[in-house]
């Protein structure tokens, strides 16, 4: 997360289409992505798609996203989660996530909250939504208390150097970013380059931010 700077986060019903994004984003030098659990047999789909990315995307690190309660990340730790990204602090979570010695990333709307979030084992947090908490603001306050504390604000983030330049600035660890990666119009129309255009641009700007 840390050595390229973005996390795609992505739900799609239709594996084949899963597929298909997830390798335009490898193409595009995406290494680490949020699968979210967001429909009926999502899990089914990210057992399907992780078996998948093992042999056509080796490099990849293929995590989870919206895992609000113990089970269900013990449920996608048994089909090889690398990473559990959660909207919330949830303790058994974090208790599930550390036993197993899998990143878990909660999300933090307060310092408080990144606090606890801390305590609790978290080594980066997620700042969520991070447009609404304060964006790039809220993110430079809480690196001066705490520089240690390692960000990936999700939402309001765009793949453009104007936004991301100010992410970056304010000292973020990496960003995730969903539709703004994804547009309806893009997916619809299957335009698979675009994705890795997109990709590859906003890692190339994140680089030189580094």
């Amino acid at each position: 997360m840390a050595e390229t700077g973005i996390v795609p986060v992505f739900y799609h019903k239709d594996i084949e289409v899963a597929k298909l994004v997830v390798k335009a984003c490898y193409d595009g030098g995406v290494r680490v992505f949020e699968f979210t659990n967001r429909g009926d047999f999502a899990h089914e789909l990210f057992g399907e798609l992780n078996k998948w990315a093992a042999q056509e995307c080796p490099e990849l690190m293929l995590g989870v996203g919206s895992i609000i309660d113990a089970g269900t990340a013990s449920l996608y730790i048994q089909l090889g989660a690398n990473f559990i990204v959660a909207p919330l602090i949830n303790e058994e979570v974090a208790s599930t996530c550390n036993r197993r010695k899998v990143l878990w990333a909660p999300g933090c709307g307060s310092l408080t909250e990144i606090s606890k979030a801390e305590e609790l084992g978290a080594e980066i947090v997620k700042v969520f939504p991070g447009s609404s908490v304060g964006g790039p603001g809220f993110v430079s306050a809480v690196k001066g208390p705490c520089p240690w504390t390692s960000i990936m604000p999700t939402g309001g983030v765009e793949p453009t150097e104007e936004n991301l330049t100010k992410w970056f600035k304010a000292g973020v660890t990496c960003v995730g970013m969903g539709s703004n990666l994804f547009p309806k119009e893009v997916i619809a129309a299957k335009d698979w380059s675009k994705i890795t255009k997109l990709c590859s641009e906003a890692l190339a700007i994140v680089a030189n931010l580094k």
